[in-house]
């Protein structure tokens, strides 16, 4: 069976689950530590970048990625449909008109981060409109097994009934199928919330993983995560090239 079928549906031992949050507080707190590290980080050139929260957060759970991002002259925008609480035709439309929106403002294609199930999200709308996405950024986006390789699915089945959601069974397949943009997936394999084996996009010419240590809660403010997304979101449009590991990055990720 290919990489790209696959099923993927254990989800991560339930004991990095309970240390989440304990987890990510300690890398927002080691965030200033950082400093050096992402001051060097690559810079941007002005273009848009909309930043897309994971399930149950919202616009507040991206400010310090948001943040950053616009200090390397990027200019980050948060996505504007409140709280994530899953697909639903209103929020499809309203992330497809946003996107559009930031396109016509800028003249330019807008890259798309996404933060868990906002990673899935921007996959998506990537593969509607590839002609206004630059490229997609994945944070811990189980896109390879959205239905069960995640220790909150029952959460999420409660939290968005009644949206009119699509069975995620259904259409499994189209979720592991990345865009025609590059793509680019940053994933932790001490992932408490969503396997990580979930969250690799299937080699392509254009699509790439990058492993960070860290929580899945923490990949927001996590450090090497932030420089591997301002790294990604500075090359020039139409010349992707994967990561660059050569240097100090070859032992700082895999």
């Amino acid at each position: 069976m290919s990489r790209d079928t696959e099923p993927r549906g254990k989800p991560p031992a339930f004991g990095l689950f309970l240390v989440e949050g304990q987890r990510a507080l300690l890398e927002g707190l080691s965030l200033p530590a950082a400093g050096p590290l992402l001051r060097g980080a690559p810079r941007g050139d002005g273009q848009p970048v909309l930043v897309l929260p994971g399930f149950m957060a919202d616009d507040t759970s991206t400010t310090v990625l948001r943040r950053f991002l616009r200090e390397r002259r990027f200019a980050p925008h948060p996505w504007l449909q409140g709280r994530n609480l899953g697909p639903a035709r209103n929020r499809r439309d309203g992330l497809g008109a946003r996107v559009a929106e930031l396109h016509q403002r800028y003249g330019r294609k807008v890259s798309i981060v996404g933060w868990s199930l906002g990673g899935i999200y921007a996959r998506e709308v990537a593969k509607r409109m590839p002609g206004a996405v630059r490229q997609v950024v994945t944070l811990g986006s189980p896109f390879g097994d959205a239905g069960q390789a995640s220790n909150v699915s029952r959460m999420f089945d409660w939290v968005s009934r009644g949206q009119g959601r699509v069975d995620r069974g259904a259409i499994a397949s189209q979720l592991r199928t990345p865009p025609d943009v590059p793509s680019t997936a940053i994933y932790s394999k001490s992932d408490g919330v969503v396997h990580w084996e979930a969250c690799r996009e299937p080699e392509r010419d254009h699509t790439e993983n990058i492993e960070v240590p860290g929580s899945h809660c923490g990949l927001g403010f996590n450090a090497l995560a932030l420089y591997a997304v301002a790294d990604r979101l500075s090359q020039p449009e139409g010349d992707w090239k994967a990561f660059d590991r050569r240097g100090w990055r070859r032992a700082a990720y895999t």
